[in-house]
């Protein structure tokens, strides 16, 4: 009996500890679960967390694609407006080229109606000693025929000595009055560049000249004194004597209408004066000095004399082209310089130097 108690005690045992082994199975098997669930939700999170990052990466990649495709277009529009412009500003360009080049030839014009007074001023008298000696010789003709008709031949040799005398007058007025002639051709034309040993001297003088005859022929009642001091022992100059002369033109001209300004105000004892002085620098330089005692430049303007299209002359009497086309000649054009001095309402001063 005690032994079948024993048996059923044991086998009690048994049950409840295949019962507590099923029930630890069970719960190793819902922890397993648990775990693998919170894999599988870790692993959707995680998939879902993807997805979302995909779908913002998407969107701000599409953002990028838009915002670059605007600005590519944008960029296009900015280069076909920049290329609209540019050939606006190549036609504006070359219309100011042209117009420039108009202006230039305008002022070459003008100068050159400026020189026409003083050109007919100055051939007018080679002229006049051309028509003299050409009088004289003609009556020392008849004189001759007479001489050889009664044989007196002392008389025969000093009449042809003295129409030899006169035949080389003519030539030498009539040399003179082609130069006259071939100058203003010169200063009319285009300018080619070319560049030939010319006298600085030479030149000044005859355009100094030519200028003052040209404004006195305008009006009768201006004068003014001439004061020259040419240095002899400057060399030739290997120049465009047609485009240094155009300079010397302008600051001549500028210089006489300077002093006319001054005469008119009606200064007592005022001698309207323009200098001019040549002499061979250090180096192989030469310098020329345009002087008058006119007006004066303030300093406010001096800066701004040599730029283009810059004048201080009522409208129609000067185009603001002059200096800055003798700046371009004398400091680009052939390496020298170009500056001025002046002190207002007493005197102003032009210093050009060139080398030899």
């Amino acid at each position: 009996m005690q032994g079948a108690f024993h048996v059923a005690q044991y086998e009690g045992q048994q049950a409840e500890r295949a019962q507590q082994a099923r029930i630890a199975h069970l719960r190793q098997a819902q922890t397993r679960e648990a775990a693998r669930a919170r894999r599988q939700r870790n692993v959707l999170w995680g998939v879902l967390g993807g997805a979302g990052l995909l779908v913002v990466l998407a969107g701000v990649l599409y953002a990028a694609f838009r915002r670059t495709r605007r600005l590519h277009q944008l960029v296009t529009n900015q280069k076909q407006a920049l290329e609209t412009q540019r050939d606006a500003l190549d036609n504006s360009l070359t219309e100011l080229r042209a117009t420039q080049t108009q202006l230039i030839e305008r002022e070459k014009m003008a100068s050159l109606g400026e020189l026409t007074a003083g050109i007919a001023h100055e051939i007018q008298n080679p002229l006049n000693f051309v028509n003299n000696f050409a009088e004289v010789s003609t009556e020392l003709l008849t004189e001759l025929r007479e001489a050889q008709a009664a044989g007196d031949t002392e008389e025969v040799d000093a009449i042809a000595a003295d129409l030899t005398q006169n035949l080389t007058k003519i030539s030498e007025h009539g040399r003179r009055a082609a130069g006259i002639v071939k100058g203003m051709l010169e200063h009319s034309r285009a300018s080619t560049g070319e560049r030939t040993p010319t006298d600085l001297n030479a030149l000044a003088d005859e355009y100094l000249r030519l200028a003052y005859h040209g404004l006195r022929a305008k009006d009768k009642t201006f004068n003014a004194t001439l004061d020259t001091t040419f240095d002899p022992t400057l060399p030739a100059l290997t120049v465009a004597g047609a485009d240094v002369g155009r300079v010397l033109l302008n600051l001549f001209t500028n210089a006489f209408y300077a002093v006319k300004q001054r005469q008119q105000a009606g200064e007592t004892g005022y001698a309207p004066t323009v200098s001019v002085r040549t002499r061979a620098l250090s180096g192989g330089r030469v310098e020329l000095r345009v002087r008058d005692n006119g007006t004066g430049i303030p300093e406010a303007v001096r800066a701004k004399i040599f730029q283009p299209f810059f004048t201080t002359k009522p409208a129609g009497e000067g185009t603001g082209l002059g200096l800055s086309l003798s700046y371009d000649i004398i400091v680009k054009a052939h390496g020298g310089t170009l500056a001025v001095e002046s002190v207002p309402g007493e005197s102003t001063e032009f210093i050009i130097t060139l080398p030899a």
